[in-house]
């Protein structure tokens, strides 16, 4: 992303002087702010002319402070982004306002344990303590308090086992441990909280490793690897049917991005240098949304194809989402294809100035 800078109205001529000041005394606290304003613009477009990547348009953004969105009341003028009224054409009634969020009832909390406390007092059908002539019973709905704790997100517990040991043979007898402990040092549990911190939130193993050792639980980093690599291995038939059932979309989204990979082995004969990861959401006819990732050298038609090639023989071709960029489109597949039109849309805001009309 191009360097914000500090937009300041100052012409050349205003510049020259401010250089000419320069040689003959010190400069005014406000000649010095518009002189290094135009040195770090010359900086910046420097910069930026380097970049193979620079559009006149990015030129024309920094220089001139334009705005980035793409409202059609902010491209055309006021009069020219009214749309004409047709015929007969009722008002259209405003918008109804938002309501605000607001507290969130207990209901939202879905992964709260519930706790049942009864009256410490009172059961079903004692005498009203008030009118003393009604019998009480309980509400459909209790009354409810939320209360919320900090935890660390991986816990662990330490069983100490009493052991005894005879002190004429020196045998040793061990307490067994509590039923349902097992024998496995890390829970299921655990794995599937580690593999949502990093795949599921984005969280880094180090930065998981200091957060743990901060609430004194040692976990390193290569541990974490080991333990979700470990599940990996348990729930990649999981992966596999949904990538197949992702297959039998009516819909598909796709695109990629570039990705860093310190080590990377190549399929033999592929020259290409480029790493990518690939997303494809794929909506199935029920409406479910299936969004699969791949990481390596293939780019996000190729790995659609990969999909693609495990779709049930007979079947209709499916929607293809995807700007129109050729790598995206999967080769001897059908498909209907279905461009973006936000991208095509930026082509007319780049050129709208040049056809008024």
């Amino acid at each position: 992303m191009a360097q914000r800078i500090e937009s300041i109205d100052v012409s050349i001529e205003e510049l020259e002087q401010l250089v000419d000041s320069a040689g003959q005394g010190p400069l005014s606290p406000e000649g010095q702010r518009k002189l290094k304003a135009a040195v770090a613009t010359l900086g910046v477009l420097a910069g930026m002319l380097a970049d193979k990547d620079t559009t006149i348009r990015k030129l024309r953004e920094l220089l001139m402070a334009l705005k980035t969105t793409e409202k059609t009341k902010k491209v055309l003028k006021p009069d020219e982004a009214e749309e004409p009224k047709r015929e007969g054409q009722a008002e259209a009634a405003p918008a109804p306002r938002k309501k605000g969020h607001g507290r969130k009832g207990p209901g939202a909390y879905t992964g709260a344990q519930k706790v049942s406390v009864s009256h410490p007092t009172m059961k079903r059908a004692d005498r009203c303590p008030g009118c003393e002539k009604g019998k009480v019973y309980p509400l459909s709905e209790p009354k409810t308090l939320v209360r919320i704790v900090g935890q660390a997100p991986v816990a662990a517990t330490i069983y100490e086992l009493e052991a005894l040991r005879c002190n004429l043979c020196g045998e040793v007898f061990t307490a067994p441990p509590p039923e349902g402990v097992g024998t496995e040092k890390y829970d299921a549990s655990a794995m599937a909280m580690i593999g949502l911190l990093k795949y599921g939130s984005g969280v880094p193993f180090y930065r998981m490793q200091k957060l743990e050792g901060h609430l004194g639980i040692p976990l390193a980093a290569s541990t974490q690897w080991e333990i979700v690599s470990e599940a990996a291995a348990i729930l990649e038939p999981v992966g596999e049917e949904l990538i197949r059932q992702a297959a039998q979309g009516r819909l598909m989204h796709n695109d990629d991005t570039s990705i860093k990979i310190l080590d990377y082995e190549r399929e033999p004969g592929d020259s290409r240098t480029g790493l990518f990861t690939s997303g494809i959401v794929s909506v199935t006819a029920a409406g479910h949304r299936i969004a699969a990732f791949f990481t390596g050298g293939k780019h996000a038609g190729e790995n659609l194809a990969d999909v693609l090639g495990r779709r049930a023989k007979g079947s209709a071709p499916p929607i293809q989402m995807c700007d129109a960029l050729s790598r995206n489109a999967p080769a001897l597949f059908l498909v209907i294809l279905a461009h973006c039109l936000t991208h095509a849309r930026r082509n007319f805001v780049d050129v709208v100035n040049g056809f008024p009309a």
